[in-house]
């Protein structure tokens, strides 16, 4: 072979190596998930680029993962209830089991199919759990003097211009239906999506402050004579708050909570891209699990909580009837605008 073209054959050779080596990684995820020093450790293991896109919201999360049919991302962070509606829709892939071992560190039950079925369709597994927390009641200690016992606190009077709610739109529905007495908070009739309308339309009234992040929150606490907060990231706001030095309580309203958890799946951009089950399989490595909890007041997969939280009470989110017209009631309950509504 002559020289030149050894060179050449040399020159190709070494750049699939690096190809093989590298590559990039498109994460979509939630605050948290995602911390730098965590993702620049992954980053030198494989020798590749990790992009990571933070999302605040379940409306935001689907309007990103939804563009260009899934092909945008390689892996991203979503709740049970989520995950059916982006398997429905295409943009997320069977996962193999095989390619993540880290799996057998996990909790039982949260490796067994059986007592989490909304993980596979049709023999096929589309996520693997990562984080979990319940959504319960923050009450600031200082402003509020008897312990609060149900969600219906946010809609007294006393507290108008005073009480902390989630940006996002499905939640907040869930949460007033579950306090209405609906059996199903997430597959809501005609009659009591209307029925919720009319208290989340109350619950505006209260003059509500909104946050879409637990950082939100510790600005706002610091800031505002916050009372009482929907707190939709749970312990996760909880420990945000103890230590920017908030005397906050919490606690599970006699409802019940909504409690999701949230799942590594690979969308349609990372079907061919192995870094996609490296990368779950990194953040299920016991030391990167054990820092959602201690850095962040996450419970993790691997061990057990110590959390008292009173498990009986917690409703497991599930996917809504129709997420679309949750969103756009909501922001019309926000403006204020209610022709047409009912």
């Amino acid at each position: 072979m002559r020289p030149n073209a050894l060179r050449l054959c040399l020159c190709l050779l070494l750049a699939s190596l690096t190809a093989q080596a590298g590559g990039t990684l498109r994460v979509l995820a939630w605050p948290g998930y995602a911390d730098p020093d965590l993702v620049q450790a992954f980053e030198r293991q494989h020798d590749a680029r990790v992009e990571v896109t933070f999302v605040t919201t379940d409306d935001d999360l689907w309007e990103r993962a939804s563009a260009q049919g899934g092909e945008s991302f390689d892996v991203l962070a979503v709740n049970l209830a989520e995950l059916q509606r982006l398997v429905n829709r295409g943009l997320v892939v069977p996962i193999k089991p095989d390619g993540i071992p880290n799996t057998r560190h996990q909790l039982k039950r949260f490796r067994d199919p059986a007592t989490l079925p909304a993980l596979q369709r049709d023999g096929k597994l589309y996520a693997v759990p990562y984080t979990y927390a319940e959504m319960g009641l923050i009450y600031n200690r200082k402003l509020v003097k008897t312990t609060p016992t149900s969600m219906a606190a946010l809609w007294e009077p006393r507290y108008r211009g005073r009480i902390l709610l989630y940006e996002g739109s499905s939640h907040n529905f869930s949460m007033a239906a579950l306090l209405a007495g609906i059996s199903n908070p997430f597959q809501l009739s005609d009659a009591n999506f209307n029925k919720t309308v009319k208290q989340l339309i109350a619950l505006r009234a209260n003059r509500p402050l909104l946050y879409s992040s637990p950082e939100d929150v510790v600005k706002l606490f610091r800031t505002k004579p916050v009372a009482l907060a929907f707190g939709n990231y749970g312990g996760q706001q909880i420990k945000a708050l103890r230590a920017s030095g908030q005397d906050v309580g919490y606690i599970i309203p006699s409802e019940g909570a909504l409690a999701w958890l949230d799942c590594w799946a690979v969308m349609m951009g990372g079907r061919d891209n192995p870094l996609a089950s490296a990368w779950i399989n990194y953040t299920l490595n016991r030391d990167v699990s054990r820092q959602l909890t201690l850095r962040h007041g996450l419970s993790n997969t691997i061990e057990p909580s110590t959390d008292s939280t009173e498990e009986d009470k917690l409703v497991w989110l599930q996917p809504v009837e129709d997420p679309e017209r949750r969103a756009q009631f909501w922001q019309r309950i926000l403006s204020g605008y209610r022709r047409g509504m009912f």
